[in-house]
């Protein structure tokens, strides 16, 4: 597995990270414990490197499914997890990235994934209620006190990155990016660059839409999958949004290629310092994803899907209007 350094912070991490969400939450029934351990494990013994996981996917499951899986390959992973949601019974009522809060769930975050220290701890969202300087300072003194190694901010804006920044260096952005989510190319990516940044998008594969598995005709349960309400995947929507779909099928074929494996060689041919985190919850995601690193794709390829998508008017709000209005 060939390893990315994120930005100039010195972490390096295998160039595809895995997102461990989907097996406790998000898009559909939780895995059984045995299984959820099992595909963990088997994407170590693959190389990958960088886990992904967070305080509210579950909440709570999935960080503890993770660190039981890790437990035994602890010095030779990078594990993430994110603070910044605000919790009751279960449901994500708001953010809440008050001091004491961020370190409460700091030691929550520890031993729930086995460890005595996090490699890179992510604010979720940006609290409006918390300046980001007061925020940053809890997280330079968790630094300080060995609790965390690095930390991260996710769905944020270039000033506020800069805020952040000038407090203690910014290890690493995670945004939604893909090659139909492709906001953070006008502000978020190039202030990363000028600031040696590495930046992580999450819902590479378009939250399973540029997999190819998807149409007009697709059901999500409301009950277990969150893109039940989101706009991007209502019928209309995707049947209207289908060309991405045809044009990453047509490039896969000339390159004996996935539609997975060009949109994520897509995201790694951006720069050198983006690092997906695809969502894999069986092995055969995980064999797919990761023959994207030995896929190539030349300039005159960038260029061509470029001119192909500006002909493509991409149809719905990547997330529903909750999680969308708590972005930057």
């Amino acid at each position: 597995m060939k390893l990315r350094e994120l930005g100039k912070s010195g972490l390096q991490v295998s160039a595809l990270g895995m997102g461990v969400m989907n097996l406790s939450f998000g898009t559909g029934k939780a895995v059984d414990e045995s299984t959820g351990v099992d595909v963990i494990r088997a994407a170590v013994e693959r190389g990958i490197t960088f886990f992904d996981t967070a305080q509210a996917y579950g909440p709570y499951t999935n960080e503890i499914l993770l660190g039981k899986a890790l437990q035994p390959f602890r010095k030779d992973v990078v594990i993430a997890t994110k603070f910044g949601f605000k919790l009751e019974n279960g449901a994500i009522v708001g953010t809440d990235s008050r001091p004491e809060t961020i370190r409460a769930v700091a030691e929550a975050s520890l031993k729930s994934l086995r460890t005595d220290y996090i490699d890179l701890f992510y604010q979720h969202r940006v609290d409006p209620n918390v300046p980001i300087e007061d925020v940053v300072g809890t997280l330079k003194d968790l630094i300080t006190e060995g609790k965390i190694r690095h930390y991260g901010l996710s769905e944020v804006g270039a000033a506020t990155i800069r805020r952040a920044h000038a407090v203690h260096p910014v290890t690493a952005v995670q945004n939604q990016y893909s090659i139909w989510t492709r906001e953070p190319e006008a502000e978020v990516i190039p202030v990363c660059e000028e600031l040696g940044i590495g930046f992580v998008p999450w819902g590479p594969l378009g939250t399973g839409f540029l997999t190819g598995s998807i149409d007009a005709t697709t059901k999500f349960d409301a009950s277990t999958d969150l893109r039940a309400s989101f706009p991007r995947f209502t019928p209309e929507a995707m049947k209207a949004n289908m060309p991405v779909v045809d044009m990453l099928r047509a490039l896969a074929a000339e390159k004996d290629a996935t539609p997975v494996q060009i949109a994520l060689v897509w995201l790694l041919a951006q720069k050198p310092w983006i690092v997906p985190i695809p969502g894999m919850d069986k092995l055969s995601y995980i064999d797919d994803n990761l023959q994207s690193t030995n896929v190539a794709l030349s300039a005159d390829d960038l260029l061509e899907i470029d001119r192909r998508l500006s002909q493509i008017a991409i149809q719905g709000a990547r997330l529903d209007e909750g999680l969308l209005s708590m972005s930057e």
